[in-house]
């Protein structure tokens, strides 16, 4: 009665499943490692953002990276900026999803070192070509707080980095390409450019233009507010149980089609012939 299964089409449907199951189960460990992930990030935004600032200096260096475990740590430094060598940064949102720019001003801090800071978002301009006008930041020697951000990526990001933008215009913040750039310009200050860059908290500007950045939301909950990825870990899994289920549903099924037909060839051979 089960020869059937060695026929074409239910050696295929076999491989098939045979391979869904593996497949399944393997999407559903990808999950719950992105899960993990996004667990582990939110408890280092929490961490980061509950401690108390220390000095930009102490966590990164001259042409050095920010660390992993320092991401969104608050800083401050001491100095002045320097919006003469002021640069933007392209196809940036704000809160409510407007496409602008991020304002980055170097900082030169008192032993000359100098900072990148993100200052906030800014409305695009009429002309994307044109450099846009800028709210100047506070003057003189001021003490920034900012969160610590490690330099931008196209991979992490998906932001490509495109060539032959206009004048002080770029689309990553990259703190090695930035200081080439500054240094192209004139700019004898970006000889010693701390790696990474701070998105700027505090002093707020007085107009309140550029807008600050808002501050990462951590969630320590188990799950997690938005966290899909768990949801698709358990759905994949309960797929790859639901495989062998339907398999043997369909097979029990061709099973009682065939008992089935074979009874009604029987009952037509057994009738008497008509006189």
């Amino acid at each position: 009665m089960y020869r059937f299964l060695l026929t074409r089409q239910w050696v295929i449907i076999t491989v098939v499943a045979i391979a869904l199951i593996p497949t399944m189960i393997w999407l559903g460990f990808w999950q719950l490692h992105r899960h993990d992930h996004r667990q582990a990030l939110n408890k280092l935004i929490s961490t980061s953002l509950a401690a108390e600032p220390v000095p930009v200096e102490t966590l990164t260096s001259v042409g050095g990276s920010v660390a992993h475990e320092h991401l969104y740590r608050r800083v401050t430094a001491h100095g002045h900026f320097d919006t003469a060598h002021e640069l933007v940064v392209r196809r940036r949102t704000n809160a409510d999803d407007r496409v602008g720019y991020h304002v980055l001003t170097p900082f030169v801090l008192d032993d000359g070192r100098m900072l990148l800071v993100n200052r906030g978002w800014i409305p695009s301009p009429t002309s994307q070509t044109a450099f846009p006008d800028i709210p100047a930041p506070a003057e003189g020697e001021i003490t920034v707080t900012g969160r610590l951000m490690p330099d931008e990526t196209t991979a992490e990001s998906g932001i490509k980095d495109v060539k032959g933008l206009p004048d002080r215009q770029i689309m990553l913040i990259d703190s090695k390409k930035v200081g080439a750039l500054l240094r192209d310009s004139g700019d004898t200050a970006a000889q010693n450019v701390l790696g990474g860059y701070i998105e700027l908290i505090s002093p707020a500007p007085a107009n309140g233009s550029p807008q600050l950045l808002p501050s990462p939301k951590g969630d320590s909950s188990w799950i997690g507010v938005d966290d899909i990825n768990l949801p698709y870990a358990i759905q994949w899994w309960l797929f790859a149980a639901c495989v062998p289920v339907g398999w043997l549903i369909l097979a029990r099924r061709e099973v009682r089609d065939r008992r089935a037909a074979e009874q009604t060839t029987a009952g037509k051979e057994n009738e008497p012939a008509a006189v």
